[in-house]
Order: structure tokens, then sequence, then C-alpha cells
């Protein structure tokens, strides 16, 4: 089945729509910028398995008669039966004991607790490791396009990832998520699936131009609108799968994965979008552009 989707006549709401997600994403960092875990600065967070359904403010009351003033905490596991815990403050040892059995004193049952600390030194590691893995999967990904295709091929596709992680940090910049090591697997995961959903879109366009050639704006609008339309059910059938996984991970994997399963659905569906709407578009618009200045340099020579 073969779809009759004019993509390239309504670029520019495609490039509009993109712009303002773009704009909302850098407002919502600039403004609250992210919910870092311990993962990417100092701190302890301590998850208490304590009981279904387990009380939040009576988890408060007991954190602050520890002296942990307006503690951060929130209820997690799927049956909400998590407390979770984060502080700044690296805990001793000692600290930790404490608070197990004041939980466990208050709650009149045994609890368990699992710790993660992080210091300074480590955090900011950990956050700058993060950042050179995005910035060599997006060169490995420019030299790679650029040899298999061309470098406008290369370039749309880097934008279009750009714009997926943005999308990503965005959405949970804005729903202040909170963002670990995890998060920064799943963003690398996004990269990976949708330049791969982006090169099938391309690799068809290139078959297609070498088919027919194209030398008007028409001709090359309709080579691009073709390639699309001949590869969307395969894109929206592999998105579809992979989301209903993501979907029942993220419902069903427990509070260790949720952060990550959710990532990967704001990533799959960004994905799915930029491949079709954003990396197509950028790459007509520069490649006309690039034939217009191709055919006035040989109008000149003549």
């Amino acid at each position: 089945m073969t779809y009759k989707l004019d993509i390239v006549k309504h670029r520019n709401k495609y490039f509009i729509v993109t712009i303002a997600i773009v704009l909302v994403s850098v407002l919502s960092l600039l403004v609250q910028g992210l919910n870092l875990g311990v993962d990417f600065k100092s701190g302890t967070r301590i998850d208490i398995t304590i009981a279904p359904n387990v009380s939040l403010e009576k988890s408060r009351t007991v954190l602050e008669d520890l002296g942990y003033q307006k503690p951060n905490i929130r209820v997690g596991g799927p049956q909400k039966e998590i407390l979770i815990f984060r502080t700044d403050k690296v805990l001793s040892p000692d600290e930790v004991k404490k608070i197990r059995d004041n939980f466990s004193k208050a709650f009149n049952k045994n609890v368990s607790v699992q710790e993660q600390k992080v210091d300074p030194i480590i955090g900011l590691e950990t956050a700058r490791n993060a950042m050179i893995a995005v910035l060599i999967a997006a060169v490995c990904i420019i030299i790679y396009v650029s040899l298999r295709f061309e470098y406008r091929f290369a370039v749309a596709a880097v934008l279009s990832l750009l714009y997926d992680a943005l999308f990503i940090i965005g959405m949970f910049s804005l729903f202040r998520i909170e963002v670990d090591l995890v998060f920064v697997a799943a963003v690398l995961t996004i990269v990976g699936y949708s330049i791969n959903d982006t090169i099938v879109i391309f690799d068809r366009i290139r078959e297609n131009m070498d088919l027919h050639k194209p030398k008007t704006w028409d001709e090359l609008a309709e080579v691009v609108n073709t390639s699309i339309n001949q590869t969307l059910v395969r894109s929206i059938n592999t998105v579809l799968t992979v989301v209903f996984a993501a979907f029942a991970l993220w419902l069903l994997g427990g509070e260790s994965i949720s952060n990550f399963s959710l990532a990967l659905l704001f990533g799959l569906i960004s994905g799915a979008y930029s491949s079709i709407f954003v990396a197509s578009p950028i790459w007509i618009v520069w490649k006309w552009h690039s034939l217009q200045k191709q055919k006035q340099k040989r109008l000149a020579t003549e």
C-alpha cells in the first residue's frame, strides 16, 4: 500500500511546528533546567521499600523529624510501595541506618533500603562523559552518511537527530522528570533508531534521484514525496511495534527503568516525526538551492 501524502508542499508548516517545539524545549531548559538525579550531582538517593500505597505525608513527617526540611520525596514502584528520597548531602552509613530504623518504627514493619551515592567530582565527570558520547555519535553519523550518501543528507540527518535529543530533554525538563544515567542511554538509543529510519528514506530518495534525474522543483518534490510515501508503511509499522514494547516496559518494568522507558517513548514519537517531516524537507530545500546555484554558474560561463 502506497500513500499519496504531499510532505514537501506543507514543509513550511512542519518547520513552524518543529521550531515551536524547539523554542518550548529551550525555554523550559532556561527557566526550569533539568531535574538532575544523583548520577549528575553530589548527593544520595535512597529507595525505601515499605508497603503498597505508602503514605507520602507520613513518610515526609518521618524525614522531617530526622531533620530533613522539605524533603525531596516521591512514591514509585508498580504498587506505589517504594518511597524515593533524594538529598544533596552524601549520607553516611549511620545516617542511612537511622533513616531505615525510623521508617521501620513509624510503619511498624521491617523496611528494605537501597542507597546510591555520588560525590561532586564523579557527578561532573558523568555529565561531561554524557555530552562527549552524544557529540561522538553525531560526528560519526556525519562522516558515515557523507561517505555513503552526500554531505547534505548527513547534515539534514544530524539536524533531525538534534531535534530528537532536544525534544526528549525538553519534555523531561518541562515535566520535571528526573534525569539519570539511563536517560543518557535512552537518548543514545533513540539517536541510533532515528538515524536508521532517516537513512531508509534517504536511500529511497537517492535511488529515485538516480532513476528520474529531476531538473525542476516539481520533479524534485515528486521524487521526495514518492520516496517518503513508499517507505511510510514500513516506518509506521516499525515505530508502532517498538512503541508498544516501550509502553509495556514503562507500565510494568518497575521504577529502575521507568525513566528509560519514558524517554524511549518520547524519542520514538519524535524520531518518527523528524525522519519524515524534518530531515527530508531540510534536504530538498538545500538541494534545490544548490541546483539553482549550479545552474546560475553554468549560465554565467556560457
